[in-house]
């Protein structure tokens, strides 16, 4: 598929804020399932600083704006064409060992209901284990949104029984790395429908480190691997570390933001 992408997010701060300083993990990333024909990141006011592709493969700009700035917007447009590779994140280059990713944090540390839906599935090897793990999350917790915020956690999802894609994808990673199985949270994008029509799309999944195949991605909120209509853009141990946008902000007013995501398949 070709797809392009058309991505804004607008801050606001009340009073200007004196500056800001930001990290964008905005790029799609390099593997044998995606290539970016065509990618553009601009911030209002802003100035290119240091890039550079981390550990875990992933391309980060800095940019800086200076201030008094009362609103500031991050825009994105590009096209990326994409292929099935079944979830297999094959020939990204990284160096981060995938034992890093056992380790748990604040949004996906376990409870007892979720060691419970951990040990409640059973595979006959690492790939059978991750499949079968997914597919109890996705029947554990129904997509509602609106019932949790971007501060819940994996156990309070479960709990629940109810939330967004951020919710599934860190109750399946609490879950594999119960199993031993390396797995980290992923932010990209996806063309959820093939009616030709452009969709809010802004999405994340987990990917799961099952030995010799290496990494695999799994949406429990959709109940499928990756394919064709995902777009990858980077990952990180919970959605916080894989945030596609951090920064700090000078000054003691109020942020809001509003952010506006299509994804749209482009003839070939």
């Amino acid at each position: 598929m070709r797809l392009k992408i058309t991505h804004e997010t607008s801050y606001f701060y009340d009073p200007p804020a004196q500056g800001l300083v930001q990290s964008l993990r905005l790029t799609p990333s390099v593997y044998e399932g995606q290539r970016v024909a065509d990618w553009t990141i601009s911030v209002s006011g802003g100035q290119r600083g240091a890039a550079f592709r981390d550990g875990a493969g992933d391309w980060i700009e800095g940019w800086t704006v200076r201030g008094p700035v009362q609103e500031v917007v991050v825009s994105i447009l590009g096209q990326v064409e994409t292929r099935d590779t079944a979830g297999v994140l094959r020939g990204h280059r990284e160096s981060v060992h995938p034992l890093v990713y056992l380790r748990p944090t604040p949004a996906t540390g376990l409870d007892t209901a979720l060691r419970d839906l951990a040990h409640s599935a059973q595979g006959e090897d690492g790939l059978d284990l991750a499949h079968r793990l997914a597919a109890a999350v996705a029947q554990a917790v129904a997509y509602s949104p609106g019932v949790t915020d971007a501060r819940t956690t994996a156990a309070e999802a479960l709990a629940l029984g109810q939330g967004v894609c951020q919710d599934h994808a860190h109750v399946l990673i609490a879950c594999a790395r119960e199993r031993g199985l390396p797995a980290r949270y992923v932010s990209g994008y996806l063309h959820s429908s093939r009616d030709g029509q452009p969709h809010d799309a802004a999405h994340a999944w987990a990917e799961i480190h099952v030995g010799p195949l290496g990494w695999v991605g799994f949406d429990a909120a959709n109940a499928c691997c990756p394919d064709d209509r995902y777009v990858r853009l980077g990952s990180g141990l919970d959605a916080d570390d894989a945030a596609p946008v951090r920064g700090t902000t000078f000054g003691t007013g109020d942020e809001s933001l509003d952010v506006r995501v299509q994804v749209e398949e482009m003839e070939q």
